[in-house]
Order: structure tokens, then C-alpha cells, then sequence
């Protein structure tokens, strides 16, 4: 079996989700939006320049979904995919995704987005495979807490070691698609590194290595 991995944010689809959602709960009044739009922006930046609080940032983002009943949180969801994730499509990235599976790869998206957000995403680009930071669940509501080990830099790596090995596989002639620096440990690890889109930090270092340097933008 022949991996092909995918970063979602800004890889697969052209745009952030995780801040992405963070506006729309501003806009939509579901949390304070002052406080909670300017802290979303931090966190968005500390993302960016590769200083990430990841379980301080987990413990912000689930805040917005945490405690509510579930059929609520799929209204918002579906609401949020309309406005937000559809216009975000890139036909380019569904081309790769289906070069893939003609290729007979076995899909595979891993993010530092949590699954609430992400798996409706990956559902709607035919990925059945998610690795996602994951939030509490009690009695079928989120709590706000983070559980398991963030899927996040290295943790990416760890991740995708456990989702190997419950599956007795490996990375053999494996793909892994990603636009961030975040993402170097697994970037590193695979045999097939692909830069789409990078940020600049990414982009010197594919271009140093010898990586392939793509674009799924128009």
C-alpha cells in the first residue's frame, strides 16, 4: 500500500479552517467576538511563524463547540461548510487527489485542525482517512479539553506511526503534501516530500533539497 498524504490547511483547500472557523462563531454571536476574534488572530500567527502553544490553542478552539448538543453543532458545521469551506474548493487539488486513487494510493489527510472541524471537510473531498487533534467527548458532548497526543509538528509523526502500525504498514514510496514548515518532521520522514504553495520557510528549504515545489491555486 502507497501512502499519499495530504496536509489540509492551506494545502488542500486555500485557506486556514481552524481560523476560518474562529470567524465564523464571531460572526455568527456564538462567542465573544472581541476577545475571542484578536486572541484567534495570535494564535493564527503563532501558527505562522512556527511557535504554536498547541494544547493552550487546542483549550481555545474547542471553547467555541464545547458543551453544546450535537445536532446543534452539525447545523453550525453544515452552515459553516456552505459559507466558509465550499468557496475554498480547488479543482486542481481534487485532480491530485484523483491522480492518486487512480494510482490505486490509499488517501490520507493529517492536520492540526481538530475533527470536529475537519472531518466534514474530508468527507467532501472523498478522503475517508482523517488524523486530526482530537477533543474530549462526555456524554456526547466536547468538554473543551484536547485528548491524545495533537497532531501537530512532530506530533504528526507520532500519529502517523500509531495509524501504521494499528494497520501493520508502512511508508514505503510514501507522498506527503503540505504548504507549512510545521510539517518538516513528516516532510522529512517520507520519499516523496511535495511543497504546495509554501510559505517561505518551506519553500527555501524544498528548493535546498531538491523537493518538488507545486501549486493547486488558479
Amino acid at each position: 500500500m502507497t501512502l499519499a498524504i495530504f496536509d489540509l490547511d492551506n494545502t488542500l483547500i486555500g485557506g486556514d479552517s481552524d481560523n476560518l472557523w474562529g470567524q465564523f462563531v464571531c460572526e455568527q454571536g456564538l462567542v465573544d467576538a472581541a476577545d475571542f476574534a484578536a486572541r484567534n488572530e495570535q494564535f493564527y500567527e503563532d501558527y505562522k511563524a512556527g511557535k504554536l502553544d498547541i494544547d493552550a490553542y487546542l483549550r481555545f478552539a474547542l471553547s467555541s463547540i464545547a458543551g453544546h448538543p450535537r445536532e446543534r453543532l452539525d447545523s453550525w458545521h453544515r452552515s459553516f461548510m456552505r459559507s466558509r469551506i465550499e468557496p475554498l474548493l480547488l479543482p486542481r487539488a481534487a485532480q491530485l487527489l484523483a491522480s492518486h486513487r487512480q494510482r490505486g494510493h490509499q488517501l490520507l489527510i493529517i492536520t492540526a485542525t481538530n475533527e470536529f472541524i475537519t472531518r466534514p471537510i474530508a468527507e467532501l473531498l472523498g478522503v475517508s482517512e482523517l488524523i486530526a487533534c482530537e477533543g474530549e467527548i462526555v456524554d456526547g458532548r466536547y468538554t473543551g479539553e484536547p485528548c491524545g497526543i495533537p497532531s501537530y509538528h512532530a506530533g504528526k509523526v507520532t500519529r502517523l506511526q500509531q495509524w501504521l502500525q494499528e494497520r501493520d504498514a508502512d511508508l514505503a514510496g510514501a507522498y506527503f503534501y503540505s504548504d507549512s514548515h510545521n510539517d518538516l518532521p513528516l516532510l522529512e520522514l517520507v520519499d516523496n516530500p511535495v511543497a504546495v504553495d509554501p510559505d517561505d520557510t518551506l519553500r527555501a528549504r524544498a528548493l535546498a533539497e531538491g523537493w518538488p515545489v507545486i501549486s493547486l491555486r488558479d
